[in-house]
């Protein structure tokens, strides 16, 4: 068996009793397949990105499930005919673990990222500064020799930085 998740887009002009029953065939469809439901999670009703026939909203439901490949597209047949569906989305479930076990460092630098030039914890500002060091030492002298050294020739049209000092 493998993991799926459903999500289901219904009318949003159901009155509660009807949408339950919506969910429930659907559900019922899916254990009659020899399916087992993991959870099934309300989201209520969301406006949508674009208008489904008349409709600006709809009913969101979440269903995560175990059945076997093979019973999904019977379970989908039986959604594509039932009115009260707007739309649905049967995809797998990869069990890819729980979003905390990243490691610590990763987390602050993502979050970082998210601000827009929010600060690092000095924990990994110490792991970098041994590795970044001797090449940001380098970068500055080099920097300051070039500002240092000799001047540009300029454009043709335009004197060097020097020439215009001297004639002035």
């Amino acid at each position: 068996m493998r993991r799926y998740e459903l999500m289901l887009l219904l009318r949003p002009d159901l009155e509660d009793d009807k949408l339950q029953a919506s969910v429930e065939k659907v559900t019922r469809a899916i254990v009659n397949a020899g399916g087992a439901l993991s959870k099934v999670s309300p989201w209520g009703k969301r406006r949508l990105a674009y208008d489904i026939g008349r409709h600006r909203e709809a009913s969101y439901f979440l269903i995560h499930f175990d059945i076997e490949p093979s019973q999904i597209r019977e379970i989908e047949r039986g959604m594509l005919i039932t009115e009260e569906i707007m739309r649905h989305l049967v995809t797998v479930l990869e069990d890819r673990g729980p979003a905390e076990e990243l490691p610590p460092a990763a987390a602050p630098r993502a979050a970082a990222s998210d601000d827009g030039g929010g600060e690092i914890d000095a924990e990994d500002d110490t792991s970098d500064d041994t590795s970044d060091d001797t090449s940001d030492d380098t970068s500055e002298d080099t920097s300051h020799d070039e500002a240092v050294g000799e001047p540009d020739a300029g454009t043709p049209d335009e004197p060097a930085a020097d020439e215009e000092r001297t004639e002035g």
